[in-house]
C-alpha cells in the first residue's frame, strides 16, 4: 500500500512540472513589449572655477585686536566708546591698590577725618586709606561714595567689541566674626 501511494504521488508531481510555464512567459512578453526604462539624462559636468581669496582685506580671526587694543596708550579717536580710560594717567599714579583685583581687596574700617569719609582697605598684609576719587582695582575703578559699611566704585570694562562700558560695584565692610585666621 505504501508503494502504490508513493508511485501515485510521484506521478502527480511530474504532471505539474511539465509545460515550462509557456502561458506565463507569453503574457509577460506581451505586457512588457512597450515598457522601456526611463532614466533621465545626467546633467553636463561643468569645469571647476577657483574663486580668488583676498586675505589682505580681511581681519585675521586669530588676532586679539577686538579684546586688547592695538596700542595700549594711543587709541583711534571715536573708537572705544564714551568711557575710554586714561592709560597714561594710570601709569603716573602707580597706586598699589590698582595692581590688585577688586575681589582681593577687603574693607576693614571706616574713618571720618575733618568731615571727610575715608575707608580702610586691606590687600594681602598691606593696609591703605582711600577717599572719594581714589582709584583701585584692575578695571580702572574709581571710588564714588564711602559709607560706614560700603565703598562704591565705578569701573570701566572692555566688551568683546572693543568698546569701554561702565560697571558699578561695591566693597562691603568685613566683620571679624566672618574672617577666621
Amino acid at each position: 500500500m505504501k508503494r502504490i501511494l508513493l508511485i501515485a504521488l510521484c506521478a502527480l508531481l511530474s504532471a505539474c512540472a511539465g509545460g515550462d510555464h509557456e502561458e506565463l512567459k507569453q503574457w509577460m512578453a506581451e505586457n512588457t513589449k512597450d515598457m522601456r526604462g526611463n532614466m533621465p539624462k545626467l546633467p553636463d559636468v561643468k569645469p571647476y572655477e577657483p574663486v580668488p581669496y583676498d586675505v589682505e582685506a580681511t581681519t585675521d580671526p586669530f588676532k586679539p585686536n577686538k579684546i586688547e587694543p592695538e596700542s595700549k596708550y594711543k587709541q583711534v579717536a571715536g573708537k572705544g566708546g564714551a568711557f575710554q580710560p586714561d592709560f597714561e594717567a594710570r601709569e603716573v599714579r602707580n597706586s598699589l591698590l590698582e595692581k590688585y583685583p577688586v575681589e582681593s581687596l577687603k574693607m576693614i574700617g571706616y574713618m571720618n577725618v575733618n568731615k571727610r569719609s575715608m575707608a580702610v582697605l586691606q590687600v594681602e598684609d598691606k593696609v591703605k586709606q582711600v577717599k572719594v576719587g581714589d582709584y583701585l582695582g584692575l578695571d580702572f575703578g574709581m571710588v564714588t561714595q564711602i559709607s560706614d559699611t560700603e565703598v562704591q566704585l565705578r569701573e570701566l570694562i572692555q566688551d568683546s567689541a572693543g568698546d569701554w562700558t561702565e560697571r558699578k560695584s561695591s566693597l562691603y565692610l568685613q566683620s571679624k566674626e566672618g574672617s577666621k585666621k
